[in-house]
């Protein structure tokens, strides 16, 4: 019984161990030494920066009932350093009713295209259907509630200077309103995870893409994708299926506004996690080590491991329970139940009000062990979430000293 206990303990830990130190710590080491990537060199070349060097591209921005942010965003997008008659702008409305469309309209003079939906299809049917109307030789995705710093977006343009390069994937910041909000522990969180891309950039590619700032060469867009999957987890796949690679970009500063409470980012974590499983089914030949290499192991330690540490995480609880005899067992499980009680407490915290850190951590942890379970039965279930409802972030700020201070 004993080695029973030990066995179901060890699972999760080592899944955890591995997937947040050991793949990062592999990295590190595989990357020691190694220059940064010629497209990243280049992003800081001095002598570069005439019209004629930029190539034409195409930004697209989904929105469904923005119209508390979509002006701001489209005023700081016109405000970017990039040469106006090499840049389209494309706003598609997924079938907006709260006048997110009657602003769009407003900036038709200065270039900016509405292209609105007949009915609500969700995030990804509203990408596919941009893709008939982009121009661009790079086609740069965003959220309509993002903030960028004046040299993000050539940043990212500059990466595609390297011809191995098919997918640039922004930095993101995550900011917010700490005097107010209930989920400051995902900034930590965000912070590791661009951490984490930077060593897979150095050592030749990364496995994901933000899905709030990123850009890909138009030739590798998948068409007619389905609805229900993750484009921007797809994105590097299907660049490196075409022989091309992806990378984070550092200058490319993406401010991501917080969601105010725990109870929103448990929803989006159990989405955008279902959704990514799915999408990892479909290219599950990438993670095959003997034909993929370092990609497939890559992608199973970043994306798999990871998306295993808490599924298997209660199977250490189970374990502790079977040894309750022994004192040191009985006191983790006794802090366990303390975890869940203060995790239970910061998710039930009123919106309004800032969650106490001692709070905030647990009820984080707590959301993403229920969020990730949830994420895997509708995953195995068959569940579908196709037809969008966004996350509501409030809008964030023309970027300024705040915010750059918040991305040091």
């Amino acid at each position: 019984m004993d080695a029973l206990a030990a066995s179901l303990i060890a699972v999760p830990a080592a899944v955890f161990g591995y997937s947040y130190f050991g793949y990062p710590a592999a990295l590190w080491l595989a990357a020691r030494g190694r220059a940064r990537a010629h497209a990243l060199r280049s992003a800081t070349a001095e002598g570069r920066g005439s019209e004629e060097d930029w190539p034409t591209i195409s930004i697209t921005i989904p929105a469904y009932n923005e119209a508390a942010s979509i002006r701001g965003t489209i005023e700081r997008l016109l405000a970017l350093p990039y040469p106006a008659h090499l840049r389209q702008i494309l706003i598609v409305s997924d079938a907006s009713s709260d006048g997110t469309d009657d602003i769009v309209r407003e900036y038709a003079d200065r270039g900016v295209e509405l292209l609105r939906l007949p009915q609500r299809g969700g995030k990804v049917v509203a990408e596919n259907a941009a893709v008939a109307h982009l121009r661009g030789e790079i086609v740069v995705n965003m959220d309509a509630t993002i903030g960028l710093t004046p040299e993000s977006l050539r940043a990212l343009i500059r990466a595609f200077r390297d011809p191995s390069v098919g997918v640039a994937s922004g930095r993101d910041v995550s900011v917010g309103d700490v005097a107010r909000e209930g989920n400051s522990a995902e900034s930590g969180y965000v912070g590791y995870e661009m951490w984490v891309r930077g060593l897979e950039t150095r050592l030749g590619t990364i496995v994901g893409a933000s899905g709030c700032f990123y850009a890909i060469r138009r030739e590798l867009i998948v068409r007619d994708f389905p609805g229900d999957l993750s484009r921007d987890f797809v994105s590097p796949l299907a660049a490196w299926e075409r022989g091309y690679r992806s990378v984070s970009v550092d200058d490319a500063l993406c401010f991501v506004p917080r969601t105010r409470s725990l109870r929103s980012e448990y929803r989006r974590k159990v989405r955008t996690m279902a959704r990514g499983l799915r999408t990892l089914w479909t290219r599950r030949h990438l993670m095959n080590p003997l034909r993929h290499g370092r990609f497939a192991w890559m992608l199973l330690s970043h994306k798999l491991a990871r998306w295993l540490v808490f599924p298997t995480a209660p199977l250490a609880l189970v374990g502790l329970v079977l040894l309750h005899e022994h004192w040191w067992a009985r006191a983790l499980l006794a802090l366990s139940a303390l975890g869940v009680v203060l995790g239970i407490a910061g998710w039930r915290w009123p919106d309004d009000r800032k969650v106490p850190r001692l709070l905030a951590v647990p009820g984080f942890l707590l959301a993403s062990v229920v969020a990730s379970l949830a994420a895997w039965a509708r995953a195995i279930g068959g569940a579908r979430d196709a037809v969008w409802e966004p996350t509501r972030r409030p809008a964030a700020e023309p970027a300024g000293e705040p915010m750059v201070e918040a991305a040091k």
